[in-house]
């Protein structure tokens, strides 16, 4: 049995086991991680069968993201019934868009929430309405952003190094845990409070030279 021929039962075999654990049904509020680690090899290897149009690898990605893709989306356009469209939209043009990814830039998974991001802000310019994401901290109260602001939020993230991006992106925007983060993109607790806090300064600079800083506040 030729390696190629291996790893198409091995995913075949895996998206049926999430299938029959529940997934493609209802989507659901969750966050799955991968396992064992923060990015598997099975993942791995679906991922490249994927860009070459292999449909059960496809049914791999979306069984095992699909949720997630969900919940944060939700955080986004806080419309639960777009959020299940915007999510089916994204995995629809998985095939396409995977011809871009760089397998060795990011973790799929980190690297689907930017993709699901950018779903999100587009159908919300599309609906002439104001993004509702914010990098922040979760104690701190919730304040419009105009758009103005929205976009020095965005020019500010822009110019952070990938890693600090990653970590405010899935701490403070997909609400993530510092250990879920870790877990994720593969680094150590410590390593994520770190990025996470040089990335907040960071953000915070940007933010007062744009004159954004008010209405963001990122705390020290």
């Amino acid at each position: 049995m030729s390696s190629a021929t291996r790893d198409g039962q091995n995913i075949r075999r895996e998206a049926d086991r999430l299938q029959l654990a529940g997934g493609g049904g209802r989507f659901r509020r969750r966050w799955t991680r991968d396992s064992p680690g923060p990015e598997s090899d099975i993942i791995a290897r679906a991922v490249v069968r994927a860009r070459q149009g292999d449909p059960e690898a496809q049914r791999l990605l979306y069984l095992r993201y699909a949720d997630g893709v969900y919940s944060f989306v939700c955080s986004i356009v806080s419309d639960e019934h777009a959020a299940e469209d915007i999510t089916q939209t994204v995995f629809a043009r998985l095939p396409i868009r995977l011809q871009r990814y760089e397998p060795g830039a990011s973790p799929f998974g980190a690297w689907l929430v930017s993709v699901a991001r950018n779903a999100s802000i587009d159908y919300m310019r599309a609906q002439r309405a104001v993004p509702t994401e914010q990098v922040r901290d979760p104690e701190v109260a919730y304040e419009d952003v105009s758009r103005d602001r929205l976009n020095s939020l965005r020019e500010a993230l822009a110019v952070l190094p990938a890693d600090q991006r990653e970590v405010l992106t899935l701490r403070f925007v997909a609400g993530l845990s510092p250990l879920e983060v870790s877990e994720r993109l593969g680094r150590s607790e410590l390593s994520v409070n770190a990025l996470q806090h040089r990335g907040r300064r960071r953000l915070r600079e940007g933010l007062t030279r744009r004159g954004a800083a008010p209405t963001v506040r990122v705390a020290a």
